[in-house]
């Protein structure tokens, strides 16, 4: 593997820290998950060891198999690839080993031997799966984002010297307001018993969860079951403080592992909207659709033009490089320093604000001035503004355009013509994506990442150049406008197939 740029002048403490070492990683099927992967192979490459728990599944039982095909082919791996293949390839073969288990299940669905055995055998693990699906089934919620932790302590257990990094979220701070620093969360709802030593005591919470979900199964079943999981997950989590189900599990998981892992190596990174790359492994890499990326989507097909928001509220996004150098930072310190737990928040809102009206604005004036270089995401240009009105303006829009339309569509289908009214489907497109991401953008709270940029400070210039995390290197329109537009192009979206009629014609005449 090609080694890092660093100064033969100083040295860097994380390729230090981190050379010999072994690190699991859970959640490498994901998009963040890949990028620490990648960062990892790319500049430590005298790292001991990567293991990853991967799930098999019905086309690749075991984690290698799934892993060589669904991981290891991704695009985040291009430029490792076309920079040096062949060692490339020697390193997966050498020094990622691949564990099939599940983080969901007891051991990870280990045999005891088998799971004494990995735990000896790392030094620290990364743990970032998890279900961010907002809108969550509360059982599968509380499954993959708060009582897998169980399985992560039971292996910290093991191993009296293991780091556990645990990936959380800035959005943890649920409904409170102002500014999050980087400590404890308290609930903004239903009081939950607080413990001396500062994180919260979750345990009857849990098992009343439990014993409501399971009342829901007793009455319910098939896809209804499946709504009301839903429902209850919304319900509970408005009741504690929280506007969705992802955040309120993922919230409980800290608390857990603060408790389990009391007086152990514990840290806890909190990214904001985790978005596409800034720099690395090229600008733009993204994978899937992400938080502001669907609404930025419904935008460009002309589906969405009004939209829940505050136009002064800080809308907190944060490229996925920057979070990955953050773990990374993190799990160079947790391997380096004194145990104990710490909390970092890698987010942009403190240091490089952007208005939520400043972000649409770079949006609408890219898709106005180049929508046709974004031949996935625009169709053709769009006609009209995005914006953003108050929740209170917008429900009541919405519920007085609706009925109208509602009764137009009625008479339709009274009259034979089954083909849904256009406007109809775009207005509940608009209700569905704002009863999902409203709450993100009205923001009423600034995240602080001032002990990330201090954890920064003190690894040095070395691993500040190799390992960014400063929110200030950005710039906003250049990135939005140029860097993540063309990142969702040409990574999230598949390409279209445009034909012509002439093409069409061509092509006919070439069969004849």
């Amino acid at each position: 593997m090609a080694t890092p740029h660093v100064s033969t002048e100083s040295s860097s403490n994380v390729l230090e820290t981190l050379r010999g070492k072994h690190v699991l990683i859970t959640g490498t099927t994901g998009f963040l998950g890949k990028v620490v992967l990648e960062k990892l192979i790319r500049a430590v490459p005298d790292i001991g060891g990567i293991h990853l728990l991967i799930r098999g599944n019905k086309r690749h039982p075991d984690a290698r198999s799934r892993f060589l095909n669904e991981v290891a082919t991704s695009s985040v791996f291009e430029r490792l690839r076309a920079e040096d293949n062949d060692g490339f390839e020697a390193f997966l073969e050498e020094r990622v080993h691949c564990v099939t288990g599940e983080v969901t299940e007891a051991r990870f669905g280990l045999a005891d031997a088998e799971f004494r055995a990995l735990a000896g055998r790392l030094d620290a693990v990364i743990n970032s799966a998890a279900s961010v699906n907002f809108r969550e089934e509360l059982d599968k919620a509380l499954a993959i984002n708060t009582l897998c932790l169980h399985n992560i302590a039971d292996l910290a257990a093991r191993n009296p010297d293991l780091a556990v990094i645990q990936v959380s979220t800035c959005y943890v701070n649920g409904m409170n307001s102002g500014q999050v620093t980087e400590s404890v969360i308290k609930p903004a709802g239903e009081a939950i018993p607080r413990t001396a030593h500062g994180y919260y005591e979750i345990s009857e919470l849990v098992r009343l969860l439990q014993d409501k979900i399971a009342g829901v199964r007793s009455r319910y079943s098939g896809k209804t079951l499946e709504k009301k999981l839903v429902e209850l997950g919304i319900r509970e989590a408005n009741r504690y403080g929280w506007s969705d189900t992802y955040t309120f599990t993922k919230w409980l998981g800290e608390q857990l592992l603060m408790k389990a892992l009391a007086g152990r190596t514990l840290t806890i990174v909190r990214p904001s909207i985790i978005e596409s790359a800034l720099e690395e492994p090229v600008p733009g890499w993204i994978e899937g659709v992400k938080v502001a990326d669907a609404i930025i989507l419904a935008y460009a097909r002309e589906k969405v033009t009004l939209f829940p928001g505050k136009r002064s509220g800080v809308i907190d996004v944060i490229p996925v490089d920057l979070v990955a150098n953050a773990i990374v930072l993190a799990l160079a310190e947790a391997l380096s320093a004194p145990a104990g737990p710490r909390v970092y928040q890698c987010c942009s809102g403190s240091s490089n604000p952007i208005s939520l009206g400043q972000f649409i604005d770079h949006l609408m004036a890219e898709s106005k001035a180049n929508y046709a270089a974004y031949d996935s995401l625009f169709y053709r240009q769009p006609t009209k503004p995005f914006v953003a009105v108050n929740r209170r303006l917008f429900d009541a829009i919405m519920g007085g355009v609706r009925l109208p339309l509602s009764l137009a569509d009625r008479v339709f289908r009274l009259l034979g013509q089954s083909r849904e009214l256009k406007m109809l489907r775009n207005l509940d497109t608009t209700r569905s994506l704002a009863t999902i991401f409203g709450f993100y953008t009205a923001p009423d709270y600034i995240f602080r990442n001032d002990e990330l940029l201090a954890l920064s400070a003190r690894m040095g210039a070395v691993d500040q150049a190799l390992f960014p995390v400063d929110a200030r290197r950005i710039d906003w329109s250049v990135y939005l406008r140029k860097i993540h537009l063309a990142g969702l192009n040409r990574y999230a979206l598949k390409e279209r197939k445009l034909y012509s009629l002439r093409s069409a014609k061509a092509r006919k005449k070439q069969a004849a």
